[in-house]
C-alpha cells in the first residue's frame, strides 16, 4: 500500500461493504486505497479484528510512520472529503446531534447488512455504481428534435389557411391589434410584453420562414449540428408560431413542447459538430425534466378527480372516451366494443399510472424503472387509440430519462452509442453552467410547485411579486398547468357544414380526419395535427357566437379562399363558391358488430339540430 495515502479498510466477506466499496471508489478515484480486513489487519495490531469487523476504518497519514484512524460513520463523512465533498464532514464534526444520529444509523446498517444487501440489490441491482445519463440524453433529444419536425411540418402545410393573410385568423390582424393596445412601439419592447418574431414581420412568406425554419432546424437538431443554439433557435421559432396561432395553437402538447424545449437548451450537449459528448448532462436539468414528467401525469389524474365529473369518480368515463375523442383510430372502435367492467378496471388502470406511478420518479433506480414501463405502457395505449399529435412522442421522450445508459445500452446497437453517445464522465461542467442551472431550478420549482398547489386550493391571494412571476413565466411558456380530459365528454356532437346555391338543395364540405360520412374509416394521422379538424371537435361542444374564428371558417367558404379550402377533403363547389352556408349538428356513435356486418359503416348518426344559420354574403 502507499503509505502517502489514505486507506479504507472493510470486510471483504460482506457483499454489501463489497458493493459500497464500488460505489466509493468512483467516487474518490485513485486519492484513497481499499482493502479487506482479512488482508491487511497484520499490519494495523492496534486495531482489533472486532473492530474490524464491525466497522469500516479509515486510515490516513498523519505524520513520519503515523496515522490517525477512524471508523464507523466518521470513517464515511472523512472519506467523502476525498470524494470533493468536504461539507458533509463539515456538517458531521459541527451540527449538533448530527454524529450520534449518524453513528446509530450506522451501528443499525451494520447490524443488518445481509437484509440491507438484499434490498440494495432489489432497488439498484448488482452494482451501486453512480449512474451515468450521457445516452439517455442522447436518446431524449433527438425524440424530442423529431417531435419538432413533426410540430413545425405538420403546421407548415396548413399556415396559410389557419393564420396566414387570407386564412381564417389572419396572424396580421391579430398583432395590430394587440400592438395597438400595448402602447410600445420597440420591437424588444413589444417582444417582451408579447413574445413572437412575428412583431418583425407577420407577412406569409415570414410565417413559412418560422414553420419551414424549425424544420429544418429539427433536421440539424437531429443530426446533431450545434446543440445549444439550435435547441435555443427551435424554441424561439416555436414560441413565435404559438403566439401567433391564437385558437389553433392553443394545445397541452404545444405547450409542453415549449417547457421541454425551453429545458433542453440547458440540457444539450456542449459541442458543434456531431460526435461524441462531453461530459454527463447537468443532473440539475435533468431532475427538472423528471418533474416536469411528474407535474404532467399527476395534474392529469388530479383533474379528473378535482372536475367533480362522475364519470371519472365512477369509473365509467372510459365506456365514453374512444368515441367521443376529437379523432379516434381505427382501434378506438374495437375499444369501444369492451365490457363495461373492463371499462371500468381500465379507468382503475389509468388513475393508479397517473397519480401513484409519478412518484416512483423520486425512487431507487429499478423501481423508477418500474415506473418508466408503467407510464410507456398508458401513453402506448394512448397512442393507438387516439391521434394526439407529438404529445405522446414527447412524453415517450420524457420517460426515456428515468433509465440510465447501463440500462438503455442493452436496447441500442453498440455501434450507435459508441459512435454518437461516448463521453468523459470525468469533465466536470463549467461552473457558470453550474450556477446558471442552479439559478434556473429555483426558478422552475418555485414556479411548479405554485402551478401543482393550484390543483388543491385557491392561490387568487398570492403576493403581487410572486404573481407578476408567474405571469412572466407562462408568458414564455416556461412553466405551465396541464391536465387532459378534466371533464369527460359523454356526447359526439359533429358539426355538418354545408353550402347551397338555391337554398333548397345543400351539399356538405367534407373534412379531411374528422368524422362525416359515417362509412369513412376513423383516420390514423399522429403526430401530424390537422388543427381545423380539431377546433370543429371544440365548436362543436359549445355555441359558434363563443367561437369567432368559425364564423370565420363560413366566410372563408362563401369567398371560396383557397388557402382555407386546401384544409378540406372535399369542396361540393369548384367552379364558384356557394351563395349560402350553413351548419347542422348530428350526434355520432360508434356502430357495434352486428351494425358494421350489415352496413359497412362505422359511426351511425342522428340530426340534433342547426348549429349555424343559412347565411350568405351581402351583394351576392
Amino acid at each position: 500500500m502507499n503509505p502517502k495515502l489514505p486507506l479504507l479498510v472493510f470486510d471483504g466477506d460482506c457483499g454489501f461493504c463489497r458493493l459500497w466499496i464500488d460505489r466509493w471508489k468512483l467516487l474518490t478515484g485513485d486519492r484513497v486505497e481499499y482493502a479487506p480486513f482479512q488482508q491487511v489487519a497484520a499490519q494495523f495490531p492496534r486495531i482489533a479484528l472486532e473492530q474490524f469487523r464491525a466497522a469500516v476504518q479509515l486510515i490516513e497519514p498523519a505524520g513520519e510512520n503515523s496515522h490517525e484512524v477512524s471508523s464507523g460513520a466518521a470513517a464515511v463523512f472523512r472519506l467523502l472529503t476525498y470524494a470533493g465533498r468536504p461539507r458533509l464532514r463539515w456538517v458531521y464534526d459541527h451540527i449538533p446531534g448530527v454524529a450520534p444520529v449518524s453513528e446509530a444509523a450506522y451501528r443499525f446498517v451494520a447490524a443488518h447488512r445481509p437484509a440491507l444487501y438484499t434490498l440494495t440489490r432489489w432497488l439498484w441491482g448488482a452494482r451501486f455504481e453512480r449512474p451515468s445519463y450521457e445516452v439517455s440524453r442522447w436518446l431524449f433529444l433527438r425524440l424530442l428534435a423529431l417531435a419538432y419536425l413533426f410540430a413545425f411540418v405538420s403546421l407548415h402545410v396548413q399556415i396559410d389557411g389557419l393564420i396566414g393573410s387570407h386564412g381564417i385568423l389572419p396572424a396580421a390582424n391579430f398583432l395590430q391589434a394587440i400592438g395597438g393596445n400595448l402602447g410600445v412601439e420597440s420591437f424588444w419592447g413589444r417582444f417582451w410584453a408579447f413574445p413572437t418574431l412575428a412583431w418583425l414581420s407577420s407577412s406569409d412568406a415570414f410565417l413559412h420562414f418560422l414553420s419551414l425554419g424549425g424544420a429544418i432546424l429539427s433536421v440539424a437538431a437531429l443530426v446533431g449540428l450545434f446543440p445549444i443554439p439550435i435547441f435555443a433557435l427551435l424554441w424561439l421559432f416555436y414560441l413565435s408560431l404559438v403566439g401567433v396561432g391564437q385558437d389553433f395553437l392553443s394545445f397541452q402538447w404545444d405547450i409542453l413542447l415549449l417547457e421541454t424545449g425551453f429545458l433542453a437548451i440547458f440540457f444539450a450537449p456542449r459541442r458543434l459538430l456531431p460526435g461524441p459528448s462531453r461530459g454527463q448532462p447537468s443532473p440539475v436539468v435533468l431532475w427538472l425534466l423528471r418533474i416536469l414528467l411528474f407535474r404532467l401525469l399527476f395534474s392529469s389524474g388530479v383533474v379528473k378527480l378535482a372536475s367533480g365529473d362522475p364519470t371519472w369518480r365512477n369509473l365509467t368515463a372510459l365506456q365514453y372516451h374512444y368515441e367521443t375523442q376529437p379523432l379516434p383510430t381505427p382501434l378506438a372502435w374495437y375499444a369501444q366494443q369492451l365490457p363495461a367492467g373492463f371499462q371500468s378496471f381500465s379507468a382503475l388502470v389509468m388513475f393508479f399510472i397517473e397519480l401513484a406511478v409519478p412518484f416512483l420518479i423520486f425512487t431507487p433506480r429499478r423501481l423508477r424503472f418500474l415506473g418508466c414501463a408503467l407510464m410507456l405502457f398508458l401513453q402506448g395505449l394512448l397512442l393507438l387509440t387516439g391521434n394526439y399529435a407529438f404529445f405522446n412522442l414527447l412524453t415517450i421522450a420524457l420517460c426515456l430519462l428515468l433509465l440510465d445508459d447501463a440500462c438503455l445500452r442493452r436496447f441500442l446497437p453498440p455501434g450507435l452509442v459508441a459512435r454518437f453517445a461516448a463521453s468523459d464522465p470525468q469533465l466536470p461542467e463549467p461552473r457558470p453552467k453550474r450556477i446558471l442551472a442552479a439559478l434556473l431550478a429555483v426558478a422552475i420549482v418555485f414556479a411548479g410547485a405554485i402551478q401543482v398547489a393550484r390543483l388543491f386550493t385557491d392561490l387568487s391571494e398570492l403576493p403581487s411579486p410572486a404573481r407578476r412571476f408567474l405571469a412572466r413565466m407562462s408568458r414564455f411558456y416556461i412553466v405551465n398547468s396541464y391536465g387532459l380530459f378534466a371533464v369527460m365528454t359523454t356526447r359526439r356532437a359533429e358539426i355538418i357544414v354545408e353550402g347551397s346555391n338555391d337554398g333548397q338543395t345543400w351539399l356538405p364540405y367534407e373534412f379531411k380526419y374528422k368524422p362525416g360520412d359515417v362509412k369513412r374509416r376513423p383516420p390514423i394521422v399522429a403526430p401530424h395535427q390537422p388543427r381545423l379538424d380539431w377546433q370543429m371537435w371544440f365548436a362543436a361542444l359549445s355555441d359558434y357566437r363563443s367561437d369567432p374564428w368559425f364564423v370565420n371558417l363560413m366566410v372563408r367558404l362563401l369567398e371560396g379562399n383557397p388557402a382555407v379550402l386546401a384544409l378540406l377533403q372535399t369542396n361540393p363547389f369548384p367552379n364558384a363558391p356557394p351563395r349560402y352556408v350553413r351548419a347542422e349538428l348530428y350526434d355520432y356513435h360508434f356502430t357495434n358488430f352486428a351494425e358494421r356486418r350489415a352496413t359497412g359503416a362505422w359511426w351511425r348518426r342522428a340530426y340534433a339540430g342547426l348549429y349555424f344559420p343559412v347565411a350568405g354574403l351581402r351583394g351576392h
